[in-house]
């Protein structure tokens, strides 16, 4: 059995443990519990370090206990700890979510306490044996089947890309009936919890500090749980947070999720910073957006090029064009000539986005009859439908790396339509050809031509 130190007042329970370690376990002097282990080790007087540390709930202010447990699981994490207390199920979840191995009650049998203590050294020497096997561990986790991830990405803000990745990741929840997972990576100004109407407990930071990086049954008491079935990682607070976040937090978080979860969405923040890098390169698909302006789809053009040149752009992707409208110079064709690539789905303006996000409900979710409802319905059968991930790249997705990796040129005009010219004769002309000829003459073809001024203006400004 691993050394055991006990901190309690309590005599009885002293002696308890006393007999069911044999006699080995040591006892820290009466008093208020340590503050923090730098404290313990010293009441210790530089004795071995202990292997399990059992504290008594009872001892010192309430909430003292699981606070130096937090402090240990993360300074420590080769020590183990067992609370003893009587509260039962009311102190579990707190208990799990700071890192104690298990909760003891205060009058426990001998044979209980031995039970609980030589589980408690297991775990550790469990612990440090899958650490030192890295090299086989990570071949393992090669052969496991993870869900999919799926990162929703764009060079700027506004273009709706939180929108489209909670109508994602809630149409997901409710089609499949798949754990389904929806991360907030946007960890200065994220606004998922209200664009959900959700009031979370906890947020990213809790997930990617303490025991929940070590134990993916912690991790999940840190997420909260939406009407449609859908768990939520909210983003932090206060942008002052993101200083505690960081790209290899992501990565890990994003693993641990994945083994866990068959869909994990992730609504990045807008540019490509270090946690936007880092969701990138675990995504197994990409959801790539652009609204349809000017500086989105030239933006966008950048973005594809330079995730092109690192590779990061996976086999399954979509590429999103939000807010169409018609009436606003441009259309599909021009911005595929911009980013020369396809555009595999397009979202057009609705005046039932702004009341759904200022109502905290997605349109997939209040089921709105609304063009736009109708295309995020396809782009969640498009992921509920494509496979695993590792099935072959859907129909549908057009590859783009090859051709974002040329070097990039001002957009090829598009020559406009030939429009037939009356030949002049002296003769009559045959019945066919006059009514060739009249063509021209019908309205349509000067609005042809007035779209056209416009598209040529549009198409300067790009070359520029």
């Amino acid at each position: 059995m691993s050394g055991v130190v006990l901190a309690t007042a309590s005599a009885d329970l002293e002696q308890r443990v006393h007999r069911a370690t044999g006699g080995t376990a040591r006892c820290l002097p009466p008093g208020p519990l340590p503050v923090d282990p730098a404290h313990l080790f010293r009441q210790l007087a530089d004795g071995p370090r202990p292997g399990v540390v059992m504290l008594d709930d009872s001892v010192g202010a309430p909430g003292q206990a699981l606070a130096l447990a937090d402090l240990l699981q993360r300074q420590c994490p080769d020590i183990a700890v067992v609370l003893v207390s009587d509260a039962g199920e009311e102190i579990a979840l707190p208990a799990m979510r700071a890192g104690v191995r298990d909760v003891l009650d205060p009058a426990a049998e001998e044979s209980h306490i031995r039970w609980v203590l030589d589980r408690a050294g297991h775990l550790v020497r469990h612990a440090h044996a899958f650490a030192a096997s890295g090299a086989s561990a990570a071949g393992a986790e090669e052969d496991r089947r993870d869900g999919r991830v799926i990162g929703v990405v764009s060079p700027k803000g506004g273009v709706g890309k939180t929108t489209v990745a909670t109508n994602l990741a809630v149409g997901l929840a409710q089609k499949t009936s798949s754990p389904t997972v929806l991360v907030d990576l946007d960890v200065q100004f994220g606004d998922v919890a209200s664009a959900l109407n959700l009031d979370p407990e906890h947020s990213l930071l809790e997930t990617v500090q303490g025991p929940a990086t070590r134990d993916t049954m912690v991790l999940k008491t840190f997420l909260t749980q939406h009407a449609s079935g859908l768990y939520v990682i909210c983003g932090p607070p206060t942008p002052a947070a993101a200083d505690n976040v960081t790209g290899p937090d992501v990565s890990r978080l994003l693993e641990m999720l994945a083994s866990e979860f068959a869909y994990v969405v992730v609504d990045t923040a807008p540019g490509l910073s270090e946690h936007t890098l880092a969701a990138l390169d675990r995504s197994t698909d990409l959801v790539l957006m652009t609204s349809m302006d000017v500086p989105g789809v030239r933006g966008l053009r950048k973005e594809l090029d330079i995730l092109g040149e690192l590779g990061m752009i996976p086999d399954r992707h979509q590429v999103v064009l939000n807010m169409a409208d018609r009436r606003s110079g441009l259309t599909t064709a021009d911005v595929e000539a911009t980013i020369r690539t396809g555009v595999d789905l397009v979202l057009p303006r609705s005046k039932a986005v702004p009341t759904s996000v200022n109502q905290g409900i997605p349109l997939l979710q209040n089921g709105v009859r609304d063009p736009m409802t109708k295309q995020l319905r396809r782009l969640v059968e498009h992921f509920a439908y494509s496979g695993a991930p590792t099935a072959p790249t859907a129909p549908a997705v057009r590859a783009v790396t090859a051709e974002v990796r040329a070097p990039m040129q001002a957009p090829t005009a598009v020559a406009p339509r030939p429009v037939p010219v009356a030949v002049m004769s002296k003769g009559p002309e045959p019945a066919s050809a006059v009514a060739k000829n009249s063509a021209p003459k019908r309205p349509a073809l000067k609005r042809t031509s007035v779209i056209g001024r416009h598209r040529a203006r549009a198409r300067a400004r790009w070359a520029r």
